[in-house]
């Protein structure tokens, strides 16, 4: 079903109850109820979004809003979501974790609906963890099952180029996010040029903006262990805080303040990467 207007029209994007962030560097479980509207932005983490009550609206670069009970976008896909003021939750992953590359192999959309049937056990467990966290599923092995749930499919044979593995590997055990694309290309034996094509090839955007997506999942870790935003930017090697600020309006489409005002749980990530 379609429309030419998502089921609420409220300016800006706000929590009818406090959401609950579940976090790892590259990803993140989020739960909430939420209204209003999230304006058109792209991130480079898969998102899928699963809806606990009523459902949700969706819609991407071109095309009506579309009414769904599971959705999953792309990486890098202009989309703009509305939460309806139900209850719903999302999560992101990352592209180039082996769940990642499982998700995005049979992708032909930038967005795509997923049937209530498939996720229903899913749902039924994200619920269950809402109600009864004691008595459900630990946070990654839940992550993993709803994971599981948008998959179609053996998993894909292709794995990453071995180059590029390698300084992924560096990135994510670095504090400091600040390489360049000399330095990465030296890593993975190759010039600068020849580096850049392999890994816009591979990872599928630019070696600096892929960076500047690690510093933001960085930022929301710093954010979610109580660092203002000022600390958090600087602690992510941002300019400062409204370079933060700025990059958060453009891939994650709120204000940092709409982050801070959730409940936090920092957990290792679920995916071997």
């Amino acid at each position: 079903m379609t429309s030419n207007r998502p089921a609420t029209a409220a300016a800006g994007n706000r929590w009818s109850a406090t959401p609950h962030w579940y976090l790892w560097e590259g990803g993140f479980l989020l739960t909430g109820r939420g209204e209003g509207i999230v304006p058109p932005h792209t991130h480079h983490a898969i998102q899928l979004v699963v809806a606990l009550e009523g459902g949700f609206a969706i819609r991407g670069a071109h095309g009506d809003w579309r009414r769904a009970q599971g959705a999953i976008v792309r990486p890098d896909a202009l989309h703009s979501y509305d939460p309806s003021g139900t209850l719903n939750a999302m999560l992101f992953v990352d592209p180039e974790s082996t769940e990642g590359l499982g998700l995005v192999a049979p992708l032909r959309d930038d967005i795509t609906l997923v049937p209530e049937a498939r996720l229903a056990d899913c749902a039924a467990e994200l619920r269950r963890f809402l109600e009864q966290p004691f008595e459900s599923l630990r946070i990654p092995d839940l992550v993993r099952k709803c994971v599981h749930a948008f998959c179609t499919g053996a998993p894909p044979s292709r794995r990453l180029d071995p180059r590029v593995t390698r300084v992924l590997a560096a990135i994510r055990a670095s504090d400091d996010l600040r390489m360049s694309v000399d330095t990465a290309a030296a890593m993975a034996f190759l010039s600068p040029s020849r580096f850049a094509h392999l890994w816009k090839q591979q990872v599928g955007l630019p070696f600096r903006r892929y960076l500047l997506w690690r510093k933001l999942t960085r930022a929301m870790l710093m954010i979610g262990r109580g660092r203002t935003t000022a600390a958090a930017a600087h602690e992510a090697d941002f300019a400062d805080a409204a370079h933060l600020t700025h990059t958060f309006h453009r891939m994650v489409g709120i204000a940092p303040s709409v982050l801070m005002s959730g409940e936090f749980f920092e957990i290792a990530s679920p995916f071997e990467g």
